[in-house]
């Protein structure tokens, strides 16, 4: 525990009243201290353990017990193994309920079973009401972006495109910069098509590694 960290981070991850991670509790662990104590135990936990984890109201209890599960998820040489974590990923999204929890862990579990799976749950979930959930639909595409398969980050972005929450416009333009670091050209007709839509945080994040001519010319609608 470092004290310093247990101070800053409610204001970091806005735990405070009206904040987005509203309620939630820190005691500051880093995240290495964290790593390290999931991959001391992911092997001999079970998963109604870090259930029980999971839905603490101490964040890196939470964190920690979703590294665990990941490391499971990676470790798994059987398809009816990933296929039940998985399941209780999906079956405990309620307490994956922070921008960090979300993207250390979504495209690694979710994404990754997917690939070559069908996709209709992460549509689903970008319809949610539920900001995480739709955070995790769009971050779970990473995986299909590292493969090489950018249609359901299109799909998913263009469906969020106008939604009004900056964790969404930040998650939607950072996976639209990566689809840009692996096909430029799919990257820049999309945006060339919706960027006057875009909320400007979206739009910022996406063209963050365009030449400097290109992203002006997006910022001041010359495209």
């Amino acid at each position: 525990i470092n004290s310093e960290k247990a101070t800053y981070y409610p204001k970091f991850f806005k735990a405070f009243e009206g904040g987005y991670g509203e309620g939630d509790k820190f005691i500051g662990v880093t995240v290495p201290n964290q790593r390290k104590v999931a991959k001391n135990f992911y092997k001999e936990i079970s998963l109604k353990e870090i259930e029980y984890l999971l839905k603490d109201e101490i964040h890196e209890y939470r964190q920690t017990s979703l590294f665990m599960l990941t490391y499971k998820y990676e470790d798994s040489k059987k398809i009816e193994n990933k296929k039940k974590i998985v399941d209780f990923y999906l079956k405990n999204t309620k307490y994956i309920n922070n921008w960090d929890l979300v993207d250390s862990t979504a495209y690694k579990i979710l994404g990754d079973f997917l690939l070559s799976r069908d996709k209709d749950i992460l549509h689903e979930l970008s319809k949610s009401s539920n900001l995480w959930e739709q955070r995790i639909s769009i971050i779970s595409t990473l995986a299909f972006i590292k493969a090489g398969d950018y249609k359901e980050t299109i799909k998913i972005s263009e469906r969020l495109l106008n939604h009004n929450h900056d964790l969404i416009h930040k998650a939607v333009g950072w996976m639209l910069r990566e689809v840009g670091k692996k096909n430029y050209d799919t990257e820049y007709n999309f945006l060339k098509k919706q960027y006057k839509k875009m909320p400007r945080t979206m739009l910022r994040y996406s063209i963050e590694k365009f030449d400097e001519k290109v992203r002006q010319d997006f910022l001041k609608g010359r495209i």
